[in-house]
């Protein structure tokens, strides 16, 4: 239960949804097991149809894990490429594994460092960029990422209400406060930012959904 909805909807919604079949199983299946962070089936269905929606060519995304939304978003593009980076090199390890795995090597780059490092030194522009790393470090790659962004192209950010804490301070777990302060000082700006255009989805754990204009 991730305290964004009520917990029989979350479950409602989660049963409709067609279940994941051979690599992207077994990855599901080793996440739980090993308590590794991967998009929630919902958010996993949505990055889909965003995908689709945008035709979706080139995906820069920020936090790896172990390749499980990578291989999401390329079985969703016809034809394209994704890059996407990761600081912890177990990880990076791991996912690139699974990418061989899934046939698509040639078409998904992991780049192993620090993000904040990473993303001012990447050329060109991506349809459609998604933020699924350290929730307390979204502002630190904002600004790279807009820059990265091409006009009408969409800002995923992930995680943004995070188990309800972002939203009320009921939810607040003492040790996370500080990551809460800046998550709420992240969705304040991208929702008055003057080139993008966003909404707020209480699916998952919160996703952001922004359009540069």
């Amino acid at each position: 239960m991730s305290n964004i909805v009520n917990e029989l909807v979350e479950e409602y919604i989660r049963n409709i949804l067609p279940q994941k079949d051979g690599l992207l199983k077994d990855m599901e299946e080793y996440a739980f097991k090993n308590h590794v962070p991967i998009v929630q089936p919902e958010v996993a269905k949505l990055l889909e149809v965003i995908t689709k929606i945008n035709q979706t060519k080139s995906v820069l995304e920020v936090g790896t894990a172990i390749g499980y939304s990578a291989i999401i978003f390329m079985k969703a593009m016809e034809d394209g490429k994704l890059t996407s980076i990761e600081k912890r090199n177990d990880m990076v390890e791991i996912a690139r594994k699974n990418i061989e795995m899934a046939g698509l090597k040639g078409q998904i780059e992991v780049i192993e460092g620090c993000a904040e490092e990473i993303l001012p030194t990447l050329k060109g522009k991506f349809d459609l960029i998604f933020l699924d790393a350290a929730k307390g470090q979204y502002m630190k790659f904002l600004s790279s990422s807009i820059d990265l962004l091409k006009k009408g192209g969409v800002l995923v950010s992930d995680n943004v209400l995070y188990k309800g804490m972002i939203a009320s301070d009921e939810y607040v777990v003492r040790r996370k406060i500080t990551i809460v302060k800046r998550m709420r000082k992240y969705l304040d700006y991208i929702m008055d930012h003057p080139e993008l255009t966003t909404s707020l989805l209480p699916i998952g754990d919160g996703v952001a959904l922004s359009y540069k204009n």
